[in-house]
């Protein structure tokens, strides 16, 4: 059976801008269209490696909330021949979609999906999939770094991720499934690669948690001014 269509639009009212340059991890200077320069938040903590371009077209969500210190929450930018998004909080989302649509065959047969369950030591995993053949365990990491098609994770070292693949392992260990999924908010991936040279031990603990038996997905989106769209599922290479 064909997977259903996973479309995660923007929250309205979207606005156009121009990205100038991001202060800090949460702040981003943004120019409007009617000149006006506002501090837009940030919803991602990480490098944003390949996605800081100044002068490049924006998206801003407008909460319109007198209340918020941040009136404006950046979604995506144009990066010139593809947009990116850039909010981590939307992976989790996309990859609950799509295993909902059916558009990861190898988490299909699971009858019910929580967020947010303990995974270790005060660590929470992101999806925890149960049906009877028992428990699948999902970690579900963004990506928005991509070069010469490779869609690559981390653009920075992440010891909290070597942290997460460790104990995928322990509940492959105990007999459970345990899965990565790497969303990646970019039509311009072709596949997917570990940064090794970014991050030479998270490469190796990725490789070491496929070996103990984690499984691994990279789940390729379009990201449009509009919102992200679950394309495809694309080849997982270098582990």
């Amino acid at each position: 059976m064909k997977p259903e269509r996973v479309f995660l639009p923007f929250p309205e009212p979207l606005v156009p801008a121009v990205f100038l340059a991001r202060r800090q991890r949460f702040f981003a200077d943004m120019e409007l269209e009617d000149e006006t320069r506002v501090v837009a938040h940030c919803p991602n903590t990480g490098s944003m490696k390949g996605c800081l371009h100044p002068g490049h077209r924006a998206v801003l969500w407008d909460s319109r909330d007198p209340r918020r210190k941040l009136r404006y929450t950046w979604k995506a930018i144009d990066a010139g021949e593809v947009w990116i998004g850039v909010d981590t909080a939307v992976p989790n989302r996309l990859a609950e979609a799509a295993i909902r649509a059916g558009s990861i065959p190898g988490l299909a047969g699971f009858d019910t999906i929580a967020r947010e369950r303990p995974l270790g030591e005060a660590s929470r995993v992101d999806l925890l999939l149960s049906g009877p053949s028992g428990q699948c365990y999902v970690e579900v990491k963004n990506v928005t770094l991509v070069e010469g098609g490779a869609a690559r994770f981390p653009d920075a070292e992440t010891a909290r991720g070597r942290k997460h693949l460790a104990e995928l392992s322990a509940r492959v260990a105990e007999g459970h499934r345990a899965a990565m999924v790497f969303v990646v908010q970019r039509g311009d991936g072709q596949w997917f690669e570990p940064a090794e040279d970014i991050d030479p031990a998270y490469a190796t603990g990725l490789r070491t948690a496929l070996a103990w038996g984690v499984e691994a997905y990279a789940l390729g989106a379009r990201v449009s001014p509009k919102g992200v769209e679950v394309t495809r599922l694309l080849p997982v290479r270098g582990v």
